[in-house]
This record gives C-alpha cells, sequence and structure tokens, in this order.
C-alpha cells in the first residue's frame, strides 16, 4: 500500500474542511467540481507541473470556490487540470457513470466478439477495409462462424471511408446490431500492390452485441523445438479476477517440464499492477521477494514496491514458477501499459527477447477517484450524489534500475509485423509470428528470415483497431 506523508495530508484536509458538502444539499455541479479538484490536487502525477494545483494555491473558501465556479462542466475543470493534454498526459480520463467503468475492468463489455483491424483500401482514395484478427469464444460472432483473417469492407451496406478522424463512418460500429459485408482480398497474383483489389464477395452476417465476460487467457499450447518443450500462451489483459486461470496454465506447464515460453502480448492493453506482477513470478520464481517494479506518485507520497511473489494474494494460493532465465515476448503497437511494465521490469533480471514492434509507450499508472475524500477516494463511502469518478495517472512505474518504459514505446529485439493476409489461426506452429518465436527457439536463422520477408511483402499500417472502439480499455491500474 502507498504510504501518505502525514503532515501534508493533514494540510490538505484542513485547508480544504469549510468546502466540503454534508450530503443533504440538491445536487449540484459544483459538488463534482469540488471532487474533481480536491482529487487531483492530492493524486494527480503532474500535480507539480500545475500551478494550480499548488498544496497553498488558494488562501481562503470564497477564492476556492470562485475558481471551480468558473466551469460549468466538470470535463471541462479536469481537462483544465491535466498537464500538458495529449502530449505528456495522453491517458487521465473522468466518467459520469464508474458503474460501466467497474465492469469494464472486471472484464466485462459490450460487444458482439468480433475484434479487427482497420487498413486504407489499396488504390482508393478514402475506402476502408478490415479484417477480423480475434474471435472472442462463445461471443456472437464465433457462434455465426466468423474467422479470424475475415475480410469485410462495409457494415450494413454502407461502404467504410476515412479521411481525417473527423470525417469518416465509423460509427456504424456504434449500433448493437448491425451486418458486416464480406470481401476479398485480390492480388492480382502479384506482390505488386498497384493493381490490388478489395472486391465484395456478398457474403454478410449480422452481430449483436451482448454483455460478455472476457477470460484474458485466450489460448495456450506446448510445442516442441529441437526436442525442448516450449510453452506458448496468448494473454490479452492483465485482469482482476482471472489469476487463478493464468496460474493453472504455468501449472500445466510446469508439470509437462517446458523449457522456453512464448508470452503473447500482441493486442494486449494493459490491466492491473498486481497482477503484471503475478506473471512475472510464474515466468521466474527465484527472485521471491525482491523487487519487480516500483511506483512513484508526486510529492504528497512515498512510493510503493511490488516484489516478486510466490503466491497469489487474494487466496492465498502458491504460484507456479518456471524458473526462467529468457522468455520470448511478442509485443506490438497494440501491446500497453502493464504489458510494456512487465517487459520492462524482467530486463532486470533475465533475458526478453521482444519480437514484434514497438509498444505503445505508456509508462504511468492511474487509480479510480470516487467522490468520498473522508475514505481516501475508494470505492466504499461514495457520494450518493452523482456517479462521476477519476481515472487520472498518479504514478511513473520504474523497474529495479529506476528506468521506466520510454513514451515512444518498447523498441523489438526482433522485427516482426503481421500480415493482414495471413494471419493463420493462433497457437499454430504455422501461424507467422508464433512460428517466427519458434524459429528463434530453434536458432533457425533462414526460416526466421523468410517469415520476415512474407510478412514484409504485404505490410500495411493499421488505421484504427477495434480496441480504438472501447473508452477507456486497458491500461496499468492501481487496484
Amino acid at each position: 500500500m502507498k504510504k501518505i506523508k502525514s503532515i501534508l495530508v493533514l494540510f490538505i484536509t484542513f485547508s480544504f474542511i469549510g468546502c466540503f458538502d454534508d450530503g443533504d444539499d440538491n445536487f449540484s455541479p459544483n459538488e463534482i467540481n469540488d471532487f474533481v479538484y480536491k482529487g487531483m490536487s492530492i493524486f494527480y502525477l503532474y500535480k507539480d507541473n500545475v500551478p494550480v494545483l499548488a498544496n497553498d494555491r488558494f488562501s481562503n473558501d470564497t477564492e476556492y470556490f470562485n475558481y471551480i465556479n468558473e466551469f460549468s462542466d466538470p470535463f471541462d475543470l479536469f481537462e483544465s487540470l491535466k498537464y500538458q493534454s495529449g502530449v505528456v498526459d495522453r491517458f487521465s480520463w473522468i466518467v459520469d457513470d464508474y458503474f460501466e467503468l467497474e465492469r469494464q475492468f472486471q472484464g466485462t463489455t459490450g460487444t458482439n466478439g468480433m475484434e479487427f483491424s482497420l487498413f486504407n483500401e489499396p488504390n482508393s482514395n478514402n475506402g476502408v477495409y478490415g479484417v477480423v484478427r480475434l474471435v472472442l469464444p462463445n461471443s456472437d460472432a464465433d457462434t455465426k462462424g466468423i474467422k479470424r483473417g475475415d475480410i469485410f469492407y462495409a457494415i450494413d451496406g454502407v461502404d467504410l471511408f476515412y479521411n481525417s478522424e473527423s470525417d469518416n463512418n465509423f460509427n456504424l460500429f456504434n449500433s448493437e446490431t448491425y451486418t458486416v459485408n464480406f470481401a476479398t482480398y485480390d492480388t492480382k497474383g502479384t506482390q505488386d500492390t498497384s493493381d490490388d483489389t478489395v472486391d465484395a464477395n456478398n457474403e454478410s452476417t449480422s452481430l449483436t452485441k451482448a454483455q460478455y465476460t472476457e477470460n484474458p487467457v485466450f489460448a495456450s499450447h506446448i510445442h516442441e523445438v529441437n526436442g525442448e518443450k516450449v510453452g506458448y500462451v496468448m494473454y490479452n489483459g492483465f485482469t482482476r479476477g482471472f489469476e487463478d486461470e493464468l496460474n493453472e496454465v504455468f501449472g500445466n506447464f510446469k508439470s509437462n517440464n517446458v523449457q522456453h515460453l512464448v508470452l503473447d502480448l500482441r493486442y494486449n492493453p494493459g490491466g492491473s499492477v498486481a497482477v503484471e506482477t503475478y506473471l512475472a513470478s510464474m515466468i521466474t520464481g527465484q527472485f521471491t521477494n525482491e523487487l519487480f517494479t516500483q511506483l512513484v506518485y508526486n510529492s504528497n507520497f512515498n512510493t510503493t514496491d511490488y516484489n516478486f511473489t510466490n503466491e497469489i494474494s487474494d487466496d492465498g494460493g502458491a504460484i507456479n514458477s518456471l524458473g526462467l532465465n529468457k522468455v520470448y515476448v511478442l509485443a506490438t503497437s497494440r501491446s500497453a501499459s502493464a504489458s510494456e511494465g512487465l517487459i520492462n521490469g524482467l530486463e532486470s533480471y533475465i533475458d526478453v527477447v521482444h519480437l514484434g514492434s514497438n509498444t505503445t509507450g505508456k509508462t504511468q499508472a492511474s487509480r479510480t477517484l470516487y467522490d468520498s475524500p473522508n475514505n481516501n477516494y475508494q470505492r466504499e463511502g461514495a457520494n450518493q450524489n452523482h456517479t462521476y469518478a477519476m481515472q487520472p495517472l498518479i504514478a511513473d512505474g520504474v523497474n529495479k534500475e529506476g528506468i521506466k518504459v520510454p513514451s515512444t514505446g518498447l523498441i523489438p529485439d526482433i522485427e516482426f509485423r503481421e500480415s493482414a493476409l495471413n494471419y493463420g489461426t493462433i497457437g499454430d506452429i504455422n501461424e507467422p509470428f508464433l512460428a517466427a518465436a519458434l524459429a528463434q527457439i530453434g536458432n533457425n536463422t533462414t526460416k526466421l528470415n523468410i517469415l520476415k520477408a512474407q510478412s514484409d511483402a504485404f505490410n500495411k499500417d493499421i488505421l484504427k483497431d477495434s480496441n480504438d472502439f472501447i473508452n477507456h480499455k486497458g491500461g496499468m491500474i492501481i487496484d
């Protein structure tokens, strides 16, 4: 748990004591503004860079109330308090419905189960096509036969287009039910893309969203390379509540004497720092009680240490550790926060071979703040007059050496990018990304170079990803 510098907190508490409502007054935007300002002034990572958040900024209640009353919308006040929004602070947010936020953090969202990437259509001014990259098990997309690698060009018969962030029709994906119109990508049998086309094939499927709780352990397999066993696991989110499922996978690896591990984080946007630490401990096991990662806060707080552990604290279950000195991690621009923190933390102890592309570059951790200042801004005792909550950045994650993930992301040791025309089957030894890792493990340079060349032959930049349409997915979350 983080330790608050008691004298400073007492100063903050007493300097604002006259500003708190007694809970009996009618709902007022100022009540929410009061919560927004005070929460940010105490916890915000960059508070020391924002003069208006200084502990001695206001000399009396009148001056303070005049300031927060200038903002009619709590979202505007919150945005004004962010430090270099979109540049330094790219990841703090506020919501007006914390129930939905909580469901999301628990892995529950409204989805039809079709996850996809969007690309610019070849030889078109603004056309867009999509490729299904993942289908969630037992979702509507799964039961209706949607497959990884399926290509589509339209929604509800309307061709997708993109000119800019403000000029596109991606709002078509917002509907609860929509029809996906499929297509075929025609290369004309050559590597020259100047004559490529995306052609409608008259096939379509209607999909409906439903509340869905995703198990972040998407797939796990054991393969063999040069007579040695290789464990593979695709892990799509550091989600609280699924620690036992992940631990069970590592128990299977351990009982089968797995000697190598391929950890697939290519679509993992992050999650809980605690779960991140559990996973690091499953991969290793020889560093119990040593510092894995550290969170560094603003001047109001001391740092928090997360140490390697041999048990899952919630249920006391023993962690299944592999004791590895090397791990192969598949990570891309869609790998963020806790995914990056895992790589960064492990690199202080073992050899981490990163295959893929530059990661997102999110160094900071956040925490949900509720309007319950007398209870340290936790969920219990939250103000019943509204459902606003904040998720501000409150700490920088650093490894044992004090090094944080750069904002430009982690650079891969071996560059490899998925080809939209050859995604392959997740977990199969011929799936290009996994095959590249297995070739590296087997020291098969020739095969690795062939796989890279095949991928590079059709390598397109992703325009948008389905995760982009889910607000605030992922992150590095402090429980």
